[in-house]
């Protein structure tokens, strides 16, 4: 049975049994069954209108989480915030997506994503480099960029896939003290700080092919990010405030990703 036939098998048998009903009786001879060659010619058909035989453009969305392992937001928040609890000794939060990848063929797809943390972890205890304000601060996560990937394996409805990936990663800091709100005109309860740095890395993944449109899939990434390496004087740093919050993710740091995707191919 080849790879079509299992995954769309109802439009063949379909297929086989009408071209049987509406073919003239000319066409055999005593009753006999169709000659193989028909049969191939009908074969043939049916597999050059599966989308995986022609280009087309799959869209997903994913959800899952990222980990930091080595870039815990804080000693009290080791292991993250996730729906299932921490993860490791780093940084762990939920972490959702978009891609749309273009498809020419059956083995080679590009294409763009976006993902990004909705829910980062929080750390309520947070002081500052100059000592004596207690803040709240959380870290959240957005990587842009370019990807590609290769589809090497096949088994009947399932395809393996591995790539490559590059793009820039912004890193938001906010603080904010707590307390009874202010005047604007001594200052902001909330200071966001951002990093930008480069993004490189490499996934692995699958995708169960549920019809010949819907699949759904899980990825796993694991990413290098390089960020501007950190000052030793916060208080002057033009990257930090005026209390001394700053960035709290410099130089080299490793991200690792999991997600599970629903992708829908639309046809060109």
């Amino acid at each position: 049975m080849g790879y079509d036939d299992v995954v769309s098998p109802r439009p063949h048998v379909l297929a086989y049994a009408i071209a049987i009903a509406i073919v003239p009786s000319s066409a055999f001879a005593d009753g006999a069954e169709p000659t193989a060659s028909f049969a191939k010619k009908l074969e043939t058909t049916f597999d050059s209108s599966s989308l995986l035989n022609r280009p087309h453009t799959i869209a997903s969305v994913e959800l899952g989480a990222i980990v930091l392992p080595n870039a815990a937001i804080s000693k009290a928040n080791a292991g993250g915030d996730t729906p299932l609890g921490g993860i490791g000794n780093g940084d762990a939060t939920l972490q959702t997506g978009v891609h749309l990848l273009y498809r020419a063929n059956r083995d080679y797809a590009i294409g763009a994503g976006a993902t990004f943390a909705p829910k980062p972890t929080s750390d309520t205890q947070y002081s500052s480099a100059s000592g004596g304000i207690t803040r709240t601060h959380t870290r959240s996560y957005m990587v842009l960029g370019v990807e590609g990937r290769y589809y090497p394996l096949r088994y009947r409805w399932f395809e393996g896939w591995f790539g490559a990936n590059v793009g820039v990663v912004v890193i938001a800091d906010r603080f904010a003290t707590q307390g009874e709100a202010v005047p604007t005109i001594l200052g902001t309860r909330e200071y966001t700080v951002r990093t930008e740095g480069w993004s490189v890395g490499v996934a692995v993944g699958g995708d169960y092919i549920i019809t010949d449109n819907w699949v759904v899939g899980l990825a796993l990434r694991a990413d290098r990010w390089i960020l501007p390496n950190a000052s030793n004087q916060p208080l002057t740093d033009p990257a930090c405030s005026s209390i001394g919050d700053c960035p709290t993710l410099t130089g080299t740091v490793a991200a690792f990703q999991i997600g599970i995707a629903v992708g829908y191919r639309i046809p060109l």
